[in-house]
Protein backbone atom coordinates (compact mmCIF):
# COMPACT_ATOMS: atom_id res chain seq x y z
CA UNK A 1 0.00 0.00 0.00
CA UNK A 2 2.72 2.74 0.56
CA UNK A 3 4.37 2.31 -2.86
CA UNK A 4 0.42 2.90 -4.27
CA UNK A 5 0.18 6.12 -2.32
CA UNK A 6 3.74 7.14 -3.15
CA UNK A 7 2.49 7.06 -6.50
CA UNK A 8 -1.16 8.95 -5.92
CA UNK A 9 1.13 11.95 -3.76
CA UNK A 10 3.19 11.52 -7.29
CA UNK A 11 0.73 11.85 -9.85
CA UNK A 12 -0.51 14.83 -8.03
CA UNK A 13 2.81 17.21 -7.50
CA UNK A 14 3.02 16.55 -11.36
CA UNK A 15 -0.51 17.65 -11.96
CA UNK A 16 -0.53 20.62 -9.52
CA UNK A 17 2.94 21.39 -11.32
CA UNK A 18 1.45 21.35 -14.51
CA UNK A 19 -1.85 23.57 -13.69
CA UNK A 20 0.91 26.31 -12.28
CA UNK A 21 2.44 25.59 -15.67
CA UNK A 22 -0.57 26.77 -17.61
CA UNK A 23 -1.52 29.23 -14.77
CA UNK A 24 2.22 31.04 -16.02
CA UNK A 25 0.67 31.01 -19.18
CA UNK A 26 -2.44 32.54 -18.75
CA UNK A 27 -0.28 35.64 -17.02
CA UNK A 28 2.11 35.87 -19.70
CA UNK A 29 -0.90 36.06 -21.87
CA UNK A 30 -2.45 38.34 -20.00
CA UNK A 31 1.04 40.87 -19.44
CA UNK A 32 0.70 40.82 -23.30
CA UNK A 33 -2.90 41.51 -23.50
CA UNK A 34 -1.92 44.60 -21.64
CA UNK A 35 0.39 45.72 -23.75
CA UNK A 36 -0.60 44.98 -27.11
CA UNK A 37 -4.37 46.39 -26.89
CA UNK A 38 -5.36 43.34 -29.16
CA UNK A 39 -8.83 41.62 -28.66
CA UNK A 40 -7.50 38.73 -29.85
CA UNK A 41 -5.20 37.97 -26.84
CA UNK A 42 -7.68 38.80 -24.43
CA UNK A 43 -10.39 36.13 -25.85
CA UNK A 44 -7.85 33.54 -25.79
CA UNK A 45 -7.66 34.06 -22.35
CA UNK A 46 -11.07 34.08 -21.74
CA UNK A 47 -11.73 31.38 -23.60
CA UNK A 48 -9.78 28.83 -21.89
CA UNK A 49 -10.82 29.86 -18.64
CA UNK A 50 -12.97 26.47 -18.40
CA UNK A 51 -9.88 24.31 -18.71
CA UNK A 52 -7.96 25.59 -15.41
CA UNK A 53 -11.35 25.99 -13.61
CA UNK A 54 -11.87 21.59 -14.57
CA UNK A 55 -8.25 20.72 -13.20
CA UNK A 56 -8.54 22.31 -10.43
CA UNK A 57 -11.57 20.48 -9.19
CA UNK A 58 -10.56 17.26 -10.04
CA UNK A 59 -7.12 17.93 -8.51
CA UNK A 60 -8.93 18.81 -5.29
CA UNK A 61 -11.53 16.09 -5.59
CA UNK A 62 -8.07 13.66 -6.18
CA UNK A 63 -6.27 15.12 -2.76
CA UNK A 64 -10.10 14.00 -0.87
CA UNK A 65 -9.74 10.54 -2.31
CA UNK A 66 -6.18 9.90 -1.30
CA UNK A 67 -7.15 11.83 2.36
CA UNK A 68 -10.25 9.68 2.58
CA UNK A 69 -7.90 5.78 1.29
CA UNK A 70 -4.93 6.36 3.11
CA UNK A 71 -4.95 8.48 5.98
CA UNK A 72 -1.98 10.39 5.73
CA UNK A 73 -0.01 11.51 8.79
CA UNK A 74 2.65 14.01 9.21
CA UNK A 75 4.70 15.64 6.10
CA UNK A 76 2.32 13.43 3.56
CA UNK A 77 -0.70 15.19 5.25
CA UNK A 78 1.06 18.20 5.48
CA UNK A 79 1.72 17.84 1.81
CA UNK A 80 -2.37 17.24 0.51
CA UNK A 81 -3.37 20.18 2.92
CA UNK A 82 -0.78 22.60 0.58
CA UNK A 83 -2.02 21.17 -2.69
CA UNK A 84 -4.96 21.70 -1.99
CA UNK A 85 -4.46 25.52 -0.62
CA UNK A 86 -2.14 25.61 -3.74
CA UNK A 87 -4.68 24.26 -6.09
CA UNK A 88 -6.99 27.08 -5.44
CA UNK A 89 -4.49 29.96 -5.38
CA UNK A 90 -3.90 28.76 -8.83
CA UNK A 91 -6.98 29.07 -10.06
CA UNK A 92 -7.87 32.36 -8.37
CA UNK A 93 -4.64 33.44 -10.83
CA UNK A 94 -6.42 32.09 -13.43
CA UNK A 95 -9.23 34.30 -12.51
CA UNK A 96 -7.51 37.27 -12.36
CA UNK A 97 -6.00 36.80 -16.03
CA UNK A 98 -9.43 36.57 -17.55
CA UNK A 99 -9.83 39.69 -15.39
CA UNK A 100 -7.84 41.46 -16.73
CA UNK A 101 -8.28 40.02 -20.15
CA UNK A 102 -12.38 41.46 -19.69
CA UNK A 103 -10.70 44.79 -18.58
CA UNK A 104 -8.32 45.09 -21.73
CA UNK A 105 -11.40 44.47 -23.68
CA UNK A 106 -13.35 47.32 -22.21
CA UNK A 107 -10.43 49.75 -22.77
CA UNK A 108 -10.16 49.06 -26.87
CA UNK A 109 -14.25 49.82 -26.47
CA UNK A 110 -13.27 52.80 -24.68
CA UNK A 111 -10.14 54.07 -25.91
CA UNK A 112 -11.27 56.54 -28.72
CA UNK A 113 -11.68 59.81 -27.00
CA UNK A 114 -8.89 59.12 -24.37
CA UNK A 115 -4.98 58.97 -24.43
CA UNK A 116 -4.21 58.36 -20.83
CA UNK A 117 -2.15 55.62 -20.75
CA UNK A 118 -0.20 53.83 -17.41
CA UNK A 119 2.83 51.71 -17.29
CA UNK A 120 1.97 48.15 -16.10
CA UNK A 121 5.84 46.61 -16.99
CA UNK A 122 7.09 46.63 -13.61
CA UNK A 123 4.19 44.99 -12.04
CA UNK A 124 3.86 42.51 -14.86
CA UNK A 125 7.44 41.17 -14.10
CA UNK A 126 7.42 41.24 -10.54
CA UNK A 127 4.19 39.15 -10.60
CA UNK A 128 5.49 36.90 -13.08
CA UNK A 129 8.80 36.56 -10.90
CA UNK A 130 6.55 35.70 -7.74
CA UNK A 131 4.49 33.15 -9.67
CA UNK A 132 7.16 30.60 -10.84
CA UNK A 133 9.90 31.62 -7.62
CA UNK A 134 6.67 30.28 -5.90
CA UNK A 135 6.31 27.23 -8.23
CA UNK A 136 10.17 26.69 -8.20
CA UNK A 137 10.01 26.73 -4.27
CA UNK A 138 7.41 24.10 -4.42
CA UNK A 139 9.25 21.67 -6.66
CA UNK A 140 12.76 21.90 -5.33
CA UNK A 141 10.86 22.55 -1.51
CA UNK A 142 13.29 25.32 -1.28
CA UNK A 143 12.15 27.43 1.64
CA UNK A 144 14.41 30.03 0.99
CA UNK A 145 13.50 30.42 -2.17
CA UNK A 146 9.92 30.93 -0.87
CA UNK A 147 11.03 33.21 1.87
CA UNK A 148 12.31 35.62 -0.61
CA UNK A 149 8.75 35.66 -2.51
CA UNK A 150 7.16 37.09 0.63
CA UNK A 151 9.88 40.31 0.09
CA UNK A 152 8.97 40.60 -3.17
CA UNK A 153 4.79 41.62 -2.37
CA UNK A 154 5.57 44.54 -0.53
CA UNK A 155 7.22 46.19 -3.81
CA UNK A 156 4.06 45.05 -6.26
CA UNK A 157 1.84 46.72 -3.49
CA UNK A 158 4.16 50.23 -4.01
CA UNK A 159 4.07 50.07 -7.70
CA UNK A 160 -0.15 49.53 -7.05
CA UNK A 161 0.01 52.84 -4.95
CA UNK A 162 1.88 54.92 -7.40
CA UNK A 163 -1.00 54.12 -9.58
CA UNK A 164 -3.34 54.32 -7.61
CA UNK A 165 -3.23 58.22 -6.47
CA UNK A 166 -1.71 58.84 -10.78
CA UNK A 167 -5.44 57.34 -11.47
CA UNK A 168 -6.92 59.49 -8.67
CA UNK A 169 -5.61 62.23 -10.23
CA UNK A 170 -6.82 61.55 -13.50
CA UNK A 171 -10.14 61.03 -12.91
CA UNK A 172 -10.23 64.71 -11.32
CA UNK A 173 -8.85 65.97 -13.93
CA UNK A 174 -10.90 63.97 -17.09
CA UNK A 175 -14.34 63.37 -15.46
CA UNK A 176 -15.59 62.38 -18.70
CA UNK A 177 -13.45 59.75 -18.99
CA UNK A 178 -14.29 57.57 -15.68
CA UNK A 179 -15.41 54.40 -16.96
CA UNK A 180 -11.50 54.10 -18.99
CA UNK A 181 -9.69 55.38 -16.31
CA UNK A 182 -11.48 53.07 -13.90
CA UNK A 183 -10.55 49.73 -15.73
CA UNK A 184 -6.99 51.07 -16.50
CA UNK A 185 -6.78 50.85 -12.30
CA UNK A 186 -8.14 48.13 -12.11
CA UNK A 187 -5.84 45.99 -14.13
CA UNK A 188 -3.18 46.90 -11.40
CA UNK A 189 -5.77 45.96 -8.81
CA UNK A 190 -5.65 42.31 -10.24
CA UNK A 191 -1.74 41.97 -10.65
CA UNK A 192 -1.56 42.88 -7.31
CA UNK A 193 -4.12 40.05 -6.25
CA UNK A 194 -1.36 37.96 -8.91
CA UNK A 195 1.39 38.68 -6.70
CA UNK A 196 -0.57 38.14 -3.30
CA UNK A 197 -1.84 34.89 -4.63
CA UNK A 198 1.68 34.38 -5.37
CA UNK A 199 2.92 35.06 -2.04
CA UNK A 200 0.10 32.65 -0.08
CA UNK A 201 1.22 29.33 -2.49
CA UNK A 202 5.20 30.96 -1.08
CA UNK A 203 4.02 30.62 2.47
CA UNK A 204 2.17 27.12 1.82
CA UNK A 205 5.50 25.81 0.66
CA UNK A 206 6.88 27.01 3.82
CA UNK A 207 4.26 25.39 5.77
CA UNK A 208 4.88 21.83 3.56
CA UNK A 209 8.28 21.81 3.98
CA UNK A 210 8.91 23.13 7.68
CA UNK A 211 5.49 22.77 9.50
CA UNK A 212 5.18 26.07 10.43
CA UNK A 213 1.95 28.67 9.26
CA UNK A 214 3.65 32.20 8.36
CA UNK A 215 0.90 33.59 7.31
CA UNK A 216 0.41 37.31 8.99
CA UNK A 217 3.50 37.40 10.00
CA UNK A 218 6.41 40.11 9.07
CA UNK A 219 9.37 38.67 6.93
Amino acid sequence: MAKHFQKELDKLKQRILALGAQVEDRLRLAGKAIESREIFDAERIIKSDHEIDAEEVEIEEECLKVMALYQPVAVDLRFLIATIKINSELERIGDEAVNIAWRVKTIIKKNASCDIMYDYTSMIEQAEVMLNSSLDALVNMDVDLAFRVLTLDDGVDQLHNTLYHQAMKDLKAHPDSVPYIVNLFWISRHLERIADHATNIAEEVIYLVEGEIVRHQKY
